[in-house]
């Protein structure tokens, strides 16, 4: 077998309404006396500002609260949230919402380096950088961002740029939820779809799958797919959704070990070009990759097949279950109400070989873990088959 490493965090604490009355005291066993709280405007919106806020103060900790964070954040924003940390000498980072402000979050713990900006930190060995304490609080059932070890930010020119080490995994997460019950439907769906799509390209990658992240990514789409229906027809089923947060840091954990693929190459341009949120532009593309990659994974996904319907697909054929899987996918976007097809988001026939483009060419680290190689042909394709 060849070699394992394997991260993951700290200290997971899964557990409704864990934020309200647990943040403080985790905060002081980190001996914190200055918080800042990294979030969107949404977020304060919410209230839930005002109940990490509670929490913190009952135990000392002073809060400094950033909710500027927007989606697929730019440089400009994370390098703003520094500003606002350095001069509060702030020594716990909180990342509150989605994976947007956890992400701005990781960046902003290392604030005692000597750098200036973000853009020094890309594409560089920062293995040897001290990071304060950082604490992540997922909103949403998706991104994982919680129990990852990389950070996508937005650089000048538009590209997503990623700091991918684990020196900036989050040394708490805390999973409530109760901050997921006043989830939309449609980004209740988009983000557990992301999160499927997580947990089955961890299993499927070319070139890091493990037997840990294997095991984590099987156990997190039973949890996805079988509280799939409850959360989007039952949100306030606070049971179901502590189940997908739940199920959502195992898949985080699981892809950052044995990465992404394909499904995400494709999806980026979606997200950066046309502002794609990130889970519904992985769930536009999923079916469309996982058929092209039938050749290579019909029985890695035969395998996922028997795991979340094993009654159903027990006499198949490892092509037959595969099939019968990648077509649950579909009816699972189908069903949640997200628009599935390029032409309904103004995407059109001409925008394909850009698009593909931007694929094969910027995003080929996504290729190369994923079980087939693409060409930019194979590429527009897969976008032309959901126009």
């Amino acid at each position: 077998m060849t070699g394992i490493e394997f991260y993951t965090n700290g200290h997971i604490v899964s557990d409704a309404d864990s934020m309200r009355q647990k943040l403080g005291g985790l905060a002081k066993q980190y001996c914190a006396q200055s918080a800042i709280i990294i979030t969107d405007i949404g977020i304060t919106e919410l209230g839930y500002v005002d109940i990490a806020r509670e929490s913190l103060e009952k135990s000392g900790v002073n809060v400094v609260v950033f909710d500027s964070v927007i989606a697929d954040p730019p440089i400009e924003i994370v390098e703003d949230a520094i500003e606002l940390a350095r001069a509060k000498e702030c020594d716990l980072v909180i990342g509150l919402g989605g994976g947007s402000s956890i992400d701005t979050a990781k960046i902003v713990a290392l604030y005692p380096n000597a750098f200036q900006s973000v853009n020094e930190l890309l594409d560089s060995d920062i293995s040897g950088f001290k990071k304060i304490p950082l604490f992540a609080i997922p909103t949403t059932a998706g991104t994982g961002a919680e129990a990852t070890f990389v950070s996508v930010v937005t650089a000048n020119d538009g590209s997503k740029k990623a700091i991918y080490t684990p020196k900036i995994l989050p040394d708490v997460a805390i999973l409530d939820a109760a901050l997921t019950l006043k989830l939309p439907r449609h980004i209740t769906a988009a983000t557990a779809l992301d999160a499927m799509v997580h947990c089955i390209e961890a299993y499927t990658s070319r070139t890091k799958k493990n037997p840990i992240s294997d095991a984590l990514a099987i156990k997190g789409l039973q949890m996805l797919w079988s509280n799939f229906d409850k959360v989007l027809n039952h949100g306030n089923d606070i049971d179901a959704r502590g189940q997908m947060l739940l199920g959502s840091t195992l898949a985080g954990i699981a892809f950052v070990n044995a990465s992404v693929a394909a499904v995400h190459g494709l999806s980026y341009p979606l997200s950066i070009k046309f502002h794609i949120p990130h889970g519904h532009a992985n769930a536009l593309v999923m079916c469309g990759v996982f058929g092209f990659n039938l050749p290579a994974a019909a029985s890695l996904y035969a395998e996922l097949a028997h795991a979340v319907m094993p009654i159903e697909t027990s006499l198949m054929t490892d092509l037959e279950a595969a099939n019968r899987f990648i077509n649950q996918l579909s009816d699972f976007l189908k069903a949640s109400g997200l628009k599935y097809r390029l032409t309904e988001l103004n995407i059109t026939e001409q925008d394909i070989p850009e698009l593909a483009d931007i694929v094969v060419n910027t995003y080929a680290r996504l290729i190369n873990t994923n079980p087939m190689d693409m060409s930019v042909k194979d590429v527009e394709m897969i976008y032309r088959a959901i126009l």
